[in-house]
């Protein structure tokens, strides 16, 4: 199989602007509408990954439905982690998390459609309840990614739903 070109691109920007390419727009997200969106934006997964072909690649250099949904998966877990992080710690710092070496390590092209069919919404709950609790002053929390963006707990919940809507639009959903 043919190896995935890094993403190294700085996604941030999709905290200012609609994404382009799937139209979400995180400044119209409201903090009430977090949780229930990561529910909203992971529920399509199973009918993805129940398609033919949801292991093939479309091209040699993009992802198939199987290694965006195993994405899809890991990223409710970290981020689901790094809210609990921001609320535990006074200026919290996330550890460096390289997603493409992700994808080869966890071995995202070989996984069981089903079994992840049936993983992301446990770790979409996850990350539902992390947010779904959240009060007061709990919104403006901080944390600091390894590459130096900073974030509020609001702020990354609209960064993880861009990245969360974007996927499906990357397979289509």
């Amino acid at each position: 199989m043919s190896e995935i070109a890094p993403d190294d691109k700085d996604w941030t920007w999709t905290l200012e602007r609609t994404c382009p390419d799937c139209g979400f727009d995180a400044a119209a997200v409201g903090e009430a509408e977090i949780a229930s969106l990561v529910t909203a934006y992971t529920s399509p997964w199973a009918d993805v990954l129940a398609r033919p072909g949801a292991t093939t690649r479309p091209d040699p250099t993009t992802w198939s439905p199987l290694e965006y949904a195993c994405h899809v998966r890991d990223v409710c877990d970290l981020f689901a982690a790094r809210v609990q992080i921001m609320l535990d710690e006074d200026g919290a710092r996330f550890a460096n998390w390289d997603q493409d070496v992700t994808a080869i390590e966890g071995r995202y092209a070989e996984q069981s459609p089903a079994v992840v069919a049936d993983e992301i919404p446990v770790a979409a709950a996850r990350l539902n309840a992390a947010y779904a609790g959240l009060s007061g002053s709990d919104w403006d929390r901080r944390g600091l990614r390894s590459n130096g963006s900073e974030f509020t707990v609001l702020s990354l919940g609209r960064y993880v739903l861009h990245d969360l809507a974007h996927h499906l639009w990357d397979v289509r959903a």
